[in-house]
């Protein structure tokens, strides 16, 4: 009896400890199998969502408090996904992404101010080789144990950009005047991340 009791305490202390260490801040790397790095934008009259299939990156968090310190993004640019072959020819052309002479796009952040739900995150986004501050909007969504022993995170995020502003002056004239794209482009990440 006094073997089993001896066990069950180590065994919580054990527990204990690993709740304690996965509590601490850390980093996190980006889970591509869970997460979503998405986009809408308007088109003529509704909105194009998309989504890029390839990006890789990490965040230093606090799993406690959500506070986001450290965050850094990577996308390839060539797995833009809008499930139209055609249309997806035309966003890798110079007219849009030019994937063959910018492969990537990046954000990294600068400066994180937590509010009550998540963290601002303002930093440098790089797109067709220019860069300009944008600003995210984090939700924290909890973290905690995986079945599989990893300490896991959850976050939203959205940001808004002008495609102008990285010279994606692409566009046509409807015949009600109207324009076929809009400018304004919506980033909205769903993230799922594993500590290191």
């Amino acid at each position: 009896m006094k073997r089993v009791s001896t066990a069950v305490v180590t065994a919580m202390a054990v527990l204990a400890l690993a709740s304690v260490a996965s509590a601490e801040p850390g980093t996190f790397k980006i889970d591509p199998d869970h997460t979503n790095v998405g986009f809408s934008v308007r088109h003529m009259f509704s909105n194009l969502n998309g989504r890029f299939g390839a990006f890789d990156g990490a965040v230093t968090l606090d799993p406690k408090t959500g506070q986001v310190t450290a965050a850094k993004g990577v996308i390839q640019t060539a797995s833009v996904d809008t499930r139209h072959e055609k249309r997806d020819g035309h966003l890798k052309s110079p007219d849009f992404f030019d994937v063959a002479k910018y492969p990537t796009m990046t954000f990294t952040g600068k400066s994180f101010k937590q509010g009550p739900d998540g963290t601002e995150i303002t930093g440098d986004f790089t797109l067709r080789g220019v860069t300009k501050p944008v600003t995210f909007k984090t939700k924290f969504l909890g973290a905690g144990p995986d079945p599989w022993g990893k300490t896991r995170a959850g976050l939203t995020a959205h940001a808004r950009i002008n495609r102008k502003d990285y010279g994606m002056d692409f566009n046509k004239v409807l015949d009600t005047g109207g324009l076929l794209i809009g400018d304004e482009v919506d980033i909205n990440l769903e993230i799922e991340a594993i500590q290191q």
